[in-house]
């Protein structure tokens, strides 16, 4: 088993980034990461704005990952996501969608017992974890950590949980894969800025697809093939996930175009990933239950 230390971390996804470890496809590894604080707040007194800009969302390596070339995709398979037994949670003013009603910076430090985060002595709601940061370097430029894009990146997707399977593009030789930014639970949306926000790491299986096309950033989770796309505008995220739905059902199972339409609009569901990072990201789920009809396997 390869392990990449939480200290191994960048905050740009880039092609200039050199790799932390190399492996062969098919290899599992396990990621140790920060929390999207870089583990320093610690207690309630400290604010957000202790941080710094400069040391928020954190993603460990990049991984080289042997045999992926630019226009295949990396398949990378989710099998366990490990917490710490405490999260964090910030408020700042002008941050989130609250954040012209927010008029202090609030920190809470957030237990997690018996498989729930002890919010207050009334409500004890159960840990999804989940991973907001895992991408690909970009093809020719350097994105912060912190953004999501066409890479992966920042996407704060809460279905790319244990079990799930995301395939994201390979732009530069090796994929340089880097994930980070877990939460305990997260709602969709992510009004305030952050989820629970938690340390931990991540156990993945790499694999390299060659020869296919599919819309990327492309996630299976839970009954569910997930088209994700992230823009300027929530409108402009939501209308790409669902392009990129209907071309792969134009595309890979073969529906006339009006057909596809018709049935996003009975079964596919457009939902909210996250309004707060610098571009906004939306995604369009549609149940495995019509691949299956149709004999289509995601490799």
């Amino acid at each position: 088993m390869e392990i990449i230390a939480k200290e191994q971390a960048i905050l740009k996804m880039s092609p200039k980034n050199a790799p932390v470890k190399k492996v062969e496809a098919g290899t599992t590894v396990i990621f140790e990461t920060y929390d999207c604080f870089s583990n320093q707040i610690q207690q309630e007194d400290q604010p957000f704005s202790s941080v710094g800009w400069d040391k928020i969302n954190p993603a460990t390596g990049p991984l080289f990952v042997e045999g992926a070339e630019p226009e295949d995709i990396l398949k990378v398979t989710i099998i366990d996501i490990k917490i710490d037994s405490k999260g964090v949670m910030t408020t700042a003013p002008k941050l989130g969608v609250l954040g012209d009603i927010v008029t202090g910076e609030t920190t809470k430090i957030i237990p997690i017992y018996d498989g729930k985060a002890i919010f207050n002595d009334k409500i004890h709601i159960p840990i999804k974890p989940m991973i907001g940061v895992i991408g690909t370097a970009p093809g020719d430029e350097e994105i912060p950590t912190g953004t999501p894009g066409a890479h992966g990146g920042n996407m704060d997707c809460k279905k790319i949980i244990k079990g799930s399977t995301l395939y994201l593009p390979v732009n530069v030789s090796g994929a340089l894969l880097s994930m980070g930014d877990l939460h305990a639970v997260m709602a969709d949306g992510e009004i305030v800025i952050c989820g629970l926000e938690v340390p931990g790491e991540v156990t993945v299986k790499m694999d390299v697809i060659k020869g296919e096309s599919l819309p990327l950033p492309m996630l299976v989770s839970e009954d569910r093939v997930i088209t994700i796309a992230s823009a300027q505008t929530l409108d402009d995220a939501a209308k790409l996930a669902t392009v990129n739905m209907h071309q792969f059902l134009v595309k890979q199972l073969g529906l006339e175009i009006d057909e596809a339409g018709m049935l996003l609009s009975l079964v596919g569901d457009l939902r909210i990933c996250q309004v707060v990072d610098p571009l906004m990201t939306a995604r369009m789920e549609l149940p495995q239950w019509i691949l299956d009809q149709y004999e289509y396997k995601l490799k």
